[in-house]
């Protein structure tokens, strides 16, 4: 006997159904095209200009070598690309807040060799060795700045400075000290796989007791110079007049001699002061 199905069919309830197994494969073909184009991207590897890049392999560790400018592959997961700037960099330390990469007064201060303090504000010029960055990855990392030059610079600018005497720092001698730190930060930063461009003495701050004795001294040699200016001109108007007088006593006796060998003179002269 057949069995009689009793009961009415809900259609509504099987198109929702039929439109939620639908939602379902689309959103799973959604999600699979979404990952096959991020694995497409991360299959090739951008290097702009002035950059260079250095892989880190999950499985070996850092490559050997980095990637130039240009196109290149890459294994998505198992490799991670780290980008590094190669252009020219400048590091500054400044009393300026705005001035420097650190926010407030990041100037350096240095005792002298006579134990005075000096305050410096510096620039640093540098860039990354091209053909060793991935040696700077391995053994320092992104951080270079705050790891290397800044703790390099104020090290060795406190060191020289810690040579020379205040008057030396204040002097012409000043370009030698610029000289010598740069000539050591030179070594410390090819050490680290950087190359040092310029170091610029950008400003020096003394003492208000150094900066005092300074100006009085300054005034001492303006006041100097001003007593040698009075003399000098005391001594040419000495001259002058030894020189007048000399010329008044030599024409006395020219005419002395005169009047002896022409005793006719005498009485013409006369003559000429007659009213």
């Amino acid at each position: 006997m057949r069995r009689r199905y009793e009961g009415n069919i809900d259609f509504g309830d099987l198109l929702q159904r039929w439109a939620s197994a639908d939602n379902r494969r689309s959103t799973r073909f959604v999600v699979t095209g979404i990952v096959v184009v991020i694995l497409l991207m991360r299959t090739f590897i951008i290097v702009g200009a002035g950059e260079r890049a250095v892989i880190f392999s999950r499985i070996s560790g850092v490559k050997p070598g980095q990637l130039d400018e240009g196109l290149h592959l890459n294994i998505p997961i198992v490799w991670v690309p780290v980008k590094y700037d190669i252009r020219t960099q400048t590091y500054t330390m400044s009393a300026t807040s705005s001035e420097g990469q650190v926010k407030g007064d990041d100037s350096l201060n240095a005792l002298t060799s006579d134990g005075l303090p000096v305050n410096l504000e510096l620039s640093v010029r540098f860039h990354l060795d091209p053909e060793n960055v991935w040696k700077l990855h391995r053994e320092i990392g992104p951080e270079y700045t705050d790891k290397v030059v800044r703790q390099e610079v104020r090290s060795d600018t406190r060191m020289i400075v810690s040579g020379f005497p205040v008057i030396d720092v204040y002097s012409g001698r000043r370009q030698m000290i610029v000289d010598k730190i740069k000539e050591r930060l030179t070594r410390k930063f090819s050490k680290s796989y950087m190359v040092l461009d310029e170091l610029l003495l950008r400003d020096i701050k003394f003492s208000q007791e150094f900066q005092a004795a300074i100006e009085q001294k300054q005034v001492a040699q303006q006041e100097t110079k001003r007593m040698d200016f009075v003399l000098q001109q005391a001594r040419l108007e000495r001259q002058r007049k030894i020189v007048e007088a000399q010329g008044d006593a030599s024409s006395i006796r020219l005419r002395a001699r005169a009047l002896m060998s022409n005793p006719q003179l005498v009485q013409y002269e006369y003559m000429k002061r007659l009213p």
